[in-house]
């Protein structure tokens, strides 16, 4: 028998409705990079002189709002505000000559403000030399330490900020095959943390021991990595074990559309339009890339907020899977409630008729 044709006006909005989940597409890859701007950069100013809070306030007054400034007393403390990620850069003036601390595993773009900021206090500072009679020869020049660099492996930061999609995509992949391929919940959570741990030391492997990409311990790499793949596939398979194959869609988009463009993979969360980039932090995508980023470079932040997102979108697949799979038990009694009746109409005719009068 021949299909019917498609009525045309199907034909129309079938056409329509693609191209835009098309724009959709385009607009969440897009939309971070060309609203982002630099800004809220923290900053340390060290010194106790009141040349100091002189500094400070001139690069508050003529950056803008490029960066937050918080003043500290030595280039100690500045170094462990770096260190910790509490600051991405500082301005050192305990001695008489300014240095400007950098921290290039913070990413590509906060390292070029901070070289264009010591540039602009080269010059301030040959100028006031100058005015005093120093010739310009003789002017020392402002140093630039990266107190915390890029491995050589991965000199430019590329494959820490690339390893954030294909976890995303990976996270998704194992929640659509357990939910479409596995029954059962007690399968279902084995398959998926099975999937979890394996793409963790799978990940682990190619990013640290083959290419590079990843420094720090490769233990808590690999737990990082099945933290961010788990997150996103235990929570897709319990969506789907409350709401059936729509769950796999809603899944995906919190994942894919908005997890992932809000995520800061690539750039400081700073620089997203507030608040996006802080609630980036508490999706899975956004959680991974910053703790795969501490361990790698920063062991000395603190990695506590990141580790419970992750832990907490995992429980609530849990959850969703262990609601599914009561919703699931108390409905199968009911449907074999309904058709016991009928089916027991047939036996009892039969004893009926065998039975005599």
């Amino acid at each position: 028998m021949n299909r019917p044709h498609t009525r045309w006006s199907r034909v129309l909005l079938i056409g329509l409705g693609a191209s835009l989940i098309v724009g959709v597409f385009v607009l969440a890859f897009s939309w971070p990079s060309i609203t982002s701007t630099v800004h809220s950069i923290p900053l340390a100013v060290s010194g106790d002189s009141t040349t100091a809070d002189t500094v400070a306030e001139q690069i508050e007054q003529n950056a803008g709002e490029q960066f937050d400034v918080v003043r500290v007393d030595t280039r100690a403390e500045a170094v462990d505000l770096i260190e910790t990620r509490d600051a991405y850069g500082a301005v050192v003036l305990d001695e008489s000559v300014p240095e400007v601390l950098t921290a290039s595993a913070n990413g590509v773009v906060v390292s070029q403000v901070l070289s264009q900021l010591a540039a602009t206090l080269q010059s301030s500072f040959t100028q006031q030399l100058a005015a005093q009679g120093v010739a310009a020869d003789a002017v020392p020049t402002i140093t630039v330490t990266d107190v915390v660099p890029l491995a050589d492996t991965d000199a430019r930061g590329t494959g820490l900020t690339t390893m954030s999609f294909p976890l995303v995509i990976g996270g998704m992949i194992g929640g659509v095959v357990v939910s479409l391929l596995v029954a059962g919940v007690w399968r279902r959570l084995t398959a998926v943390v099975l999937y979890g741990v394996a793409g963790g030391v799978v990940v682990t492997l190619i990013g640290q021991a083959w290419f590079g990409i990843l420094q720090g311990s490769p233990v808590l790499n690999a737990l990082a990595v099945a933290a961010s793949i788990l997150a996103i596939s235990a929570f897709i398979v319990g969506l789907t074990a409350v709401l059936g194959p729509r769950g796999i869609a809603i899944g995906a988009v919190l994942s894919l559309l908005i997890g992932n463009p809000i995520s800061s993979a690539a750039q400081p969360w700073q620089f997203l339009p507030e608040p996006w980039g802080a609630i980036g932090q508490f999706f899975p995508p956004g959680a991974g890339a910053t703790l795969l980023r501490d361990l790698s470079y920063f062991p000395s932040a603190s990695t506590l907020q990141p580790w419970l997102v992750l832990a907490s979108w995992i429980a609530l697949g849990v959850v969703l899977m262990a609601v599914g799979h009561a919703r699931n038990r108390a409905i199968l009694p009911a449907q074999d409630a309904l058709e016991e009746p009928a089916g027991a109409t047939a036996p009892e005719a039969s004893e009926a008729v065998a039975t005599p009068a």
